[in-house]
């Protein structure tokens, strides 16, 4: 039995608005319409599901549009989930960083900020960008 776009809306905690963007994308599709309302097959509420986590995970719609094959299925590039893991090891790493930076920031035994080699060392990596670099430096340790 069809759910309409209210019930879709409801379970998958999407507004209304964001499923006929889906729609308009070719993410999902509806199966006609009772009345104005649009109705869907409930297998549309696994694949928001999936484009949900594939927005968590970082993908763009475009890259999570290219997981579903020609029929709708899942059909996910098993390279492209490895790389965005790469990526995201790297964000943790540059996360990391950046965390224990500030954790050093406020628990730094120094007067001012500014007289504490560590924070200049810290605000000087901040403004080269290389704060990145020393992540990757400890996720390659």
């Amino acid at each position: 039995m069809d759910l309409d776009i209210a019930e879709v809306s409801r379970r998958a905690g999407v507004p209304a608005s964001t499923l006929r963007y889906y729609e308009s994308r070719g993410l999902i599709a509806s199966t006609g319409r009772r009345g104005l309302r649009r109705q869907f097959d409930p297998g549309v509420l696994e694949r928001l599901a999936l484009i949900a986590l594939g927005r968590a995970a970082g993908f763009s719609l475009d890259e999570i549009a290219r997981m579903f094959g020609p029929d709708g299925r899942p059909d996910i590039d098993r390279a492209m989930l490895a790389a965005k893991a790469d990526e995201l090891d790297r964000k943790i790493a540059e996360l990391d960083v950046l965390r224990d930076s500030l954790r050093h920031a406020a628990a730094c035994p120094a007067p001012r900020h500014t007289e504490c080699p560590t924070f200049r060392g810290i605000l000087h990596d901040a403004l080269s960008g290389e704060l990145g670099t020393r992540a990757r430096q400890d996720l390659n340790a």
